[in-house]
């Protein structure tokens, strides 16, 4: 079963983010607080969205996302930041309910595109990814600016 995330979800969300971290050989890299993930989620301008996996009324499996936007195709888009089922739970179908739940989202507010990342290493994911039809975005390279490079640019020095 997929469901919408609650405010009484955080503690789990958390939880998985952090398995989420473990897995991806970064576990000293989430450093997001459930305050933090309760303010995205539910505050008072939510800027990320979250469902859940349920397995006998038990949460297995999460997926947050985020709206981002097309001008070549001058429409929203979803941006699945994380994806995580967890390792018991894998291979019941948990992770296509997410990713086809997501999808209806987009086909029925009219976005036109569904993407994300995947570590180069996570051959699982890959096929897994691929089997549904998704294809890799070979021709561009990802960049990201965060701690002191951050902030030395946005001091404007």
């Amino acid at each position: 079963m997929i469901r919408t995330a609650t405010p009484d979800d955080i503690p789990v969300i958390h939880a998985m983010v952090r398995e989420l971290a473990e897995y991806e050989k970064a576990p000293d890299e989430a450093k997001a607080s459930r305050q933090q993930l309760h303010e995205a989620l539910f505050g008072e301008r939510p800027a990320a969205f979250a469902h859940l996996a349920e397995e006998a009324g038990e949460p297995v499996g999460f997926a947050l996302w985020f709206l981002n936007f097309s001008t070549w195709r001058g429409v929203h888009g979803i941006y699945l930041e994380d994806l995580y089922v967890r390792p018991g739970a894998r291979g019941g179908g948990h992770g296509k309910a997410l990713l086809t739940e997501l999808a209806r989202i987009c086909v029925e507010r009219g976005y036109e595109r569904l993407e994300w990342s995947v570590l180069n290493w996570n051959r699982p994911s890959i096929e897994f990814y691929e089997a549904l039809g998704a294809r890799p975005q070979d021709e561009w390279t990802a960049y990201r600016l965060t701690d002191g490079a951050l902030r030395e640019l946005g001091s404007g020095d």
